[in-house]
């Protein structure tokens, strides 16, 4: 069996896209040639690794099955020709992270990292908990900085860091000055919050369930600077990281909320993939994040 890297990266982009004019633009070549690469690599293994449905291709249980060691041999072999040509086999990777953690860690920590090893590329997604474990799940990121929960069979789940959340209005906000605040009052006031699927909105519903009568949501936003803002407009009280809160705190623009009776602590986790080989870049990365 003679299959080359040529046609393996054919297979892993087309898994990627399940479409190959989606991932001849991604290795920029013609649809023909990645085409061509695919049928040549099951021509060798003798067996389709899709299904076949009109135009969209769907990886069937073989594909599945190969799709972590094709990405592996991949990534070994981009290791090998970059410690050839320069003696260091950092590579290029990409990273997922959650909002606050990509807004507030993940950008200074590649910065760091980028400065150190100015040969190596990292590319980051920011998206929510649910959307980063999905990426991992589909080999489209080599490491995923979560602040949510992850219970996928097929990824490793490290834990990194301590944060907390913090219940917080403005300034103006009849809460703001008031240090006997109960949990009636919290119920009756409307709420600013992440929307379901992010790792904070799963840590707040964790920490009210049963200590709060009811939770009336105003709105339900995507980003955290959003409902800050929405908060300073007097639209409600928010709950978000105190790292996302640190600024706002300092110049007045916000007001934490003593809350003693929620329990808001969590930790931020690697997420890894079982499958997937670790690159020293990676690996790199992964002793950064530890020492930030």
């Amino acid at each position: 069996m003679h299959f080359t890297l040529k046609q393996l990266q054919a297979f892993v982009a087309i898994a990627r896209d399940n479409n190959v004019s989606r991932a001849a633009e991604t290795l920029s070549l013609s649809q023909s040639a990645v085409s061509s690469s695919l049928n040549e690599l099951e021509n060798q293994l003798g067996s389709p690794l899709f299904d076949r449905m009109g135009k969209r291709l769907q990886l069937n249980e073989i594909g599945h099955r190969i799709l972590p060691h094709a990405v592996e041999l991949l990534a070994r072999a981009d290791e090998l020709e970059r410690l050839v040509r320069s003696g260091e086999a950092l590579g290029n990777f990409k990273v997922g992270a959650t909002l606050t953690i990509g807004n507030h860690l993940a950008t200074l920590i590649i910065s760091d990292f980028m400065r150190a090893h100015p040969g190596t590329r990292v590319g980051l997604k920011v998206a929510n908990t649910s959307q980063i474990v999905e990426g991992m799940r589909q080999f489209d990121l080599d490491i995923g900085l979560i602040e949510g929960d992850c219970y996928d069979p097929d990824l490793d789940v490290l834990p990194w860091r301590k944060d907390e959340l913090v219940i917080f209005c403005a300034p103006e906000h009849p809460l703001a000055k008031r240090t006997d605040i109960t949990p009636e009052d919290l119920a009756a006031e409307n709420w600013i919050l992440r929307e379901p699927g992010s790792g904070t909105r799963a840590v707040f519903d964790r920490a009210v369930a049963g200590k709060l009568s009811r939770v009336n949501i105003l709105l339900e936003l995507e980003h955290t600077e959003a409902i800050k803002r929405a908060v300073e407009s007097h639209l409600g009280i928010g709950c978000v990281s105190r790292l996302a809160l640190q600024e706002a705190f300092r110049r007045g623009n916000l007001v934490e909320l003593p809350t003693p009776w929620f329990d808001l602590n969590r930790h931020f986790h690697f997420v890894l993939h079982k499958q997937r080989y670790l690159t020293h870049g990676v690996k790199r990365f992964l002793e950064l994040c530890q020492q930030s």
